[in-house]
Order: C-alpha cells, then structure tokens, then sequence
C-alpha cells in the first residue's frame, strides 16, 4: 500500500459529518475577533490606567486613607484586567470586576473621599477611568448590558462632578459637555464591538454552513462510491457463485462452484479491509494478466484463444487487477449470453507505459443503451471499475459479434 492512499483515506476520515458539523464546529473567526479586541482594549486601557496613576501619586501627599483604599480598589482590578487581556485567559470575568468595582468607586467617590481634600477645579484621577468601564463591560457583558454601562457610566460621572462643584453654576457647561462626549465615545465603542463581532459570527456561520455542505457531499459522494463498489462485488462474484453453484451438475462443476463461493466471501470479509478491492500498486507483470484471463477462462468452463501482442512490461498491481477483474466480467458476460462463441482474447503491451485487453465474440450482440440502469455487470464492472484506476473502456456490439475493448496508459 502506497503512502499516498493512506494519506487520502486518513482527510476523509477527518472529514465531520452532516450532524455534527454545526454543533461542534469552532468558532475560529469569533475567537480571533475577540483576541484582538481583548489586546486594543488592553493598550488603551493602560495608557488611560497610567495617566490616572500618574494624576493619584501627584495628589496622594494630600489623600487620606480613603483615597489609598479608592486606589486599591479601583487598580488592582484595573491591573488583573490588563494581564488577563495580555495572557487571553479569564479576561470576561476580570473585566467585569472592573467595570462594577470602578462604578462602584465612581459613584462613592463624593461620599468616601474627604471633600477637604478635594479640589473642584481639578478633576480627580478616577474620572480619567470612566470609557475604562465601558470597554471594560463591552468585554464581560451582554450587548443589552454594555449599552446600559454605556449610558449609565457618563451620568453617574456628571453626578459626582455635579456634587464636587457643590452643583455650582459653572460646572453645569463644562460637565454636560464632558458627559456628552463620554456618552458619544462609550457608545460609538460599544457599537463598534458589536459590529465587529457581528462580522465575526457571519463568518463563522457562512464558513460553517460551507464546511457542513462539503462535508454532506463528501458523504454522498462515499455513499455512492460504496453503493457501486458493493453492487459491482456482489454481481461479479456473489451472484456468479450462486448461478453456479445452481448450474452445478459434475464434480468439476461442483468444485468450481465451491471456489468461486470461497472467493467471493474472502472478498466480502475484506471490504472493510484497509487493503483496497483492487490491491496495492506493487508492479505486476502484463504477463500474468494473461495468466489470470486464463485461469478464469478455465474457471467459466469456456474455450478461447488469448493471444500476447507486444511487449509485456510491468503495470501497477491495482492497474492490472482492475483489468483482469473488468476482463472477467466481460468474459463472463459473453459465456452466459453468446455462449462463448468465437471467443478471442488479445492482450497488447507497450512495455511499461501502456497496455490494452481486447475481447470479442461472434454472439448475437446487444444494445448498450437499453440495459436497465440497475443492471451494473457493463456499469460498474466495467467501465466505473476501468474509471477508477484511471483507465478506458469502450463496447461495440452489434448483430455479428461484441467487442470490448479495455485500456490503460501511464499518465
């Protein structure tokens, strides 16, 4: 057995069936969707994170306790977050720990943080975090979800601003443009998300349904090519052995009979096989094609001349064994419906590159196109057996005789 075969098999195999392919598929696409986003969040994350830290430590002279616990709270989910995206592990559930512990701080930071140590020209390091917690919450929750944090986050942000400026008229311009902006930004980036998640799973879905449809025609196309290739076992050895064993009248008959049965269930305990019907590609002499033609001559119990034109080189074992295989059937053929009449085998060989059987006899001849479509002795016997190896086959039939002709030609 070749590498080749083994190697062709083993892609079929692989190949997931109809049921399973939609249930079972990887997302791939989804996956690579979400990675990226997990690393453009990440950086953009840690360059905001950076520009707060940096705003707290210039002020943490002057912070209390509560300022030193807002930090905690806010950066270490805030850190594990970032490592989470770099890593691509646990990065829903550090993400939404984030984004509820920064609304959290955010909306405590009036009532925790001492307004002594508040400066309401300024503002605090917290409110650099605030579209943090948005992309933050576009990683961990649900589309209805992000939304909400979207739109909630600016107003919670206002909110406190409102209550740093002691709601003083002057924070009400600049505040509800600050909360306008975040508003517009937090949902341009959730609406961006969606879209580029949408995006993923269409081509996911598209590239599923094409994998689920080439995996049902594969299917078909094996069940076919099972079909025939049983079909083709049954009628050239099965129902062979069985009109024999009917027609068996002598002991000779009788012992033919036997081995055409013994041959015919070794060849059905071998279709499950690895070994192909056909056998392995080992090179095989053009001579003992005509050995083999000879024996089955002597198998069917019928006289003929088989005449050797040519130069008889080597062929591969598949090669030959499909044409001894299609030369029997036609032999058959010929015995059971011309009585094997004006019998002539030739066998011309063209060294290894090449080779042709030719059969013909002087019966009463038939129509090709008429035979029924289930009838598969020419159909799969023959020509889809020469197909199969890369071989040809032709039948001329008329009231003086049939002839068919088998081929085979190195590629």
């Amino acid at each position: 057995m070749t590498a080749e075969p083994v190697s062709i098999r083993d892609a079929w195999s692989k190949i997931p069936s109809p049921g399973s392919v939609e249930t079972g598929f990887e997302r791939f696409t989804g996956k690579r969707m979400e990675r990226i986003l997990s690393t453009v969040v990440a950086i953009g994350s840690a360059v905001l994170g950076a520009q707060a830290l940096i705003a707290a430590l210039t002020t943490l002279s002057r912070a209390d306790s509560a300022q030193i616990g807002m930090l905690l709270v806010v950066f270490v989910p805030l850190v594990a977050m970032l490592l989470a995206c770099v890593i691509g592990r646990g990065v829903r559930s550090t993400s939404g720990i984030f984004a509820i512990a920064y609304a959290v701080a955010l909306a405590a930071w009036p009532s925790v943080v001492d307004p002594l140590h508040r400066d309401a020209t300024q503002q605090p390091w917290i409110f650099f975090l605030v579209n943090v917690g948005v992309v933050a919450a576009m990683l961990a929750f649900p589309l209805w979800l992000q939304f909400v944090w979207a739109a909630g986050m600016p107003f919670v942000y206002g909110y406190v601003r409102l209550v740093q400026g002691e709601f003083s008229s002057a924070f009400w311009v600049t505040t509800a443009f600050d909360v306008s902006f975040t508003l517009i930004l937090g949902l341009v980036i959730i609406s961006l998300g969606w879209m580029f998640r949408s995006v993923a799973a269409g081509v996911d879905d598209v590239r599923g349904r094409a994998v689920a449809s080439y995996a049902a025609a594969a299917a078909a196309a094996a069940a076919e090519e099972e079909r025939v290739t049983m079909s083709a076992l049954m009628h050239d050895s099965v129902l062979a052995a069985l009109i024999a064993a009917e027609r068996a009248e002598g002991q000779r008959a009788r012992d033919l009979a036997v081995a055409m049965a013994r041959e015919a269930l070794t060849r059905l305990a071998n279709t499950e096989a690895a070994v192909a019907e056909e056998g392995s590609d080992e090179p095989v002499t053009a001579g003992q094609i005509v050995l083999e033609l000879r024996r089955a001559l002597s198998e069917l119990g019928a006289d003929a001349i088989v005449e050797e034109r040519g130069v008889m080189g080597t062929i591969p074992g598949r090669v030959a064994r499909a044409l001894v295989l299609a030369a029997r059937q036609a032999l058959g053929n010929s015995v059971a419906h011309a009585g094997g009449r004006g019998l002539h085998i030739v066998v011309d060989g063209h060294g290894g590159d090449a080779i042709s059987v030719v059969i013909s006899d002087h019966g009463p001849g038939f129509v090709l196109e008429e035979i029924g479509a289930d009838r598969l002795g020419i159909r799969a016997s023959i020509f889809a057996r020469m197909a199969g190896v890369a071989g040809t086959a032709a039948i001329e039939s008329d009231a003086s005789g049939t002839v068919v002709t088998l081929g085979w030609e190195r590629s």
